[in-house]
């Protein structure tokens, strides 16, 4: 191994349209609405019951996040799978936001993963532990260690959750390995390789990063490609250690150990170099500069905001007070506090801040037709508002004149935006289309299909639920776990992001307990969303205009 030269350059830089993960920290330069330290979790088990027969368990970790208002636990994530171990060293992390000022409760669940269902009741439940994000990040080291819980009688083992705050540093870097006549391991045929890559904690330990693919059954492997953000590598050090070990794969997760050898991440950016130790080469190393969401809002990309609301009988009749649509003259109702709330937060993005705002799902005046789509101030032919109060105005206003009726569909206004947003694909402009319902759905296919369409367009829907139902269906089109399919076609990308409203109200319905987390939930999923439009299409920013210069007058004096 060579010895790091502290005073080598930083790698070449190359701009790319490929980035990581963008998130609400991008729309915090925007807005400082959203208070919070980006954390990292890692989750590691050791003695997980083995629930498999003739074999190990296959884990998997699943993240359950707690509302802030009704206590209503909400999956946040999943790790993968890792065959065969009761020991797992996940690769997948959690990216949480760290609010100082509040107790943010979690659970992490543990199965055993018997088939590719996403459905967690068919898998075999290994126990589960309860914590909160402050005990880790408060824990020695930021590493917390407790027994897994949740089956009587049984041990089910331990967790390990070790949390980083993340720097922002927005490189990532395409990195290609392969090696050299590698330690023969398997008795009849040759080893079966891959990589392991850990980066260095304070304390001496490491954190599992990445894995390579298993090239079969050769002593000389080439390794894909692949590409991890400099945060997820070392955090942003470039003298962070970073130790790769080297295994051969079997089948029943005993995977043999052929060696190591430590590097980092400024010895690697020396480009094309050996680590004799194990014949392992660095082929290629290129960074690449990720655009972020804010890049492309400087460069001047206009987001447009649609508002379309919920006018269907299932909310109940608005002269009771038990209707999410009560006209109560002293106070806000569901739908208002909702839509005042989610717009408040969504009209700092919208450049000209004149919202088109519809109705679906209500008998019109005069002649009673029902209608899935139509303008709350009574003008198809010019359905904006005029800010978020305007869109209230026309809210209440239709209220008083149109009766609530139904089928719930969702369809119409999907397609409605999808055709304003099919005629602009050059990255100039990008629609995001608010829903506010109480969630009961009729037109669930057609529905789907429209947001498989949609997944082409730079476009992305928010669903915000209102009242009491049970959200199935929403979170179905939600598709963070499964993506959306129609008739066998499945979404390009996951277009569609839905938020429980109870869950930010207090128990009396009439107070939002924490804007910043609404805020962060409502648009947690936005820039990605975004990005991966533009990425897709291959799309980069346009270049953020000069700063503002007031002209210089030039006094002339006579001679």
């Amino acid at each position: 191994m060579w010895a790091p030269d502290k005073s080598a350059a930083p790698p070449p830089k190359m701009d790319s349209r490929y980035t990581s993960t963008a998130g609400i920290g991008d729309l915090n330069q925007l807005s400082a609405a959203i208070p919070a330290t980006r954390v990292e979790v890692s989750v590691s088990c050791r003695n997980l019951l083995d629930r498999d027969t003739f074999s190990k368990s296959d884990p998997i970790c699943v993240l359950y996040v707690q509302g802030v208002g009704n206590k209503e636990w909400r999956e946040f994530g999943r790790t993968e799978v890792i065959d065969n171990t009761l020991n797992p060293d996940f690769v997948r992390k959690f990216i949480l936001d760290y609010f100082f000022e509040e107790r943010e409760n979690l659970r992490f669940d543990l199965y055993d993963v018997d088939s590719k269902s996403p459905n967690l009741s068919k898998h075999d439940f290994l126990g589960q532990v309860f914590c909160t994000l402050g005990e880790i990040v408060g824990s020695q080291g930021s590493r917390l260690e407790k027994p897994i819980v949740g089956i009587p009688g049984r041990k089910c083992g331990t967790i390990i959750l070790t949390a980083e705050e993340l720097n922002c540093c927005r490189d990532a870097v395409l990195m290609q390995f392969c090696a050299n006549k590698l330690d023969k391991k398997d008795f009849f045929g040759k080893s079966d390789p891959f990589l392991v890559f850990y980066r260095s904690n304070e304390d001496g330990s490491f954190t599992i990063c990445h894995k390579t693919e298993v090239v079969k059954n050769t002593l000389n492997p080439v390794w894909q490609a692949f590409k991890i953000s400099v945060r997820a590598l070392c955090n942003g050090d470039y003298d962070r250690t970073i130790k790769v070990e080297v295994y051969d794969w079997d089948r029943d997760g005993s995977h043999d150990f052929i060696g190591e050898f430590t590097t980092s991440y400024r010895e690697l950016s020396r480009g094309q170099s050996q680590f004799n130790v194990y014949e392992v080469t660095l082929l290629s190393f290129l960074v690449e500069t990720e655009v972020s969401f804010l890049d492309y809002i400087k460069g001047g990309t206009q987001i447009n905001f649609t508002v379309a609301i919920d006018f269907t009988a299932s909310n109940g009749n608005p002269a009771q007070p038990t209707s999410l649509h009560y006209m109560n003259p002293y106070q806000l109702n569901a739908y208002g506090m909702a839509l005042k709330a989610v717009g408040e937060i969504v009209q700092d993005y919208d450049s000209d801040k004149m919202f088109p705002a519809l109705g679906f799902g209500a008998k019109l005046p005069p002649d009673g037709r029902i209608s899935h789509e139509f303008a709350l101030n009574g003008n198809p032919q010019n359905p904006y508002c005029d800010g978020i109060e305007g869109v209230m105005e026309a809210y209440y206003r239709s209220l008083k004149s149109v009766q609530l009726y139904g089928p719930t569909n969702f369809a119409p206004v999907i397609n409605h935006v999808a055709r304003y947003a099919s005629s602009v694909k050059d990255g100039s402009q990008y629609f995001v289309l608010l829903i506010v319902t109480d969630g009961v759905i009729s037109d669930m296919a057609q529905t789907k299909e429209s947001i498989v369409n949609a997944s082409k367009l730079p476009m992305s829907i928010i669903i915000v639920g209102v009242g009491p139902a049970e959200f199935d269906a929403m979170v179905e089109l939600d598709g963070d776990d499964v993506r959306v399919s129609s008739r066998g076609k499945y979404a390009e990308r996951d277009i569609v992001q839905f938020v429980p409203f109870r869950d930010y109200i207090d128990r009396s319905g009439n107070h939002i307990l924490s804007m910043a987390r609404l805020a962060k939930d409502v648009l947690a999923e936005i820039p990605e969303q975004f990005l991966s439009y533009m990425r897709a299409r291959g799309i980069k920013p346009s270049p953020a205009p000069p700063p503002y210069t007031p002209p210089t007058h030039v006094l002339h004096t006579q001679i």
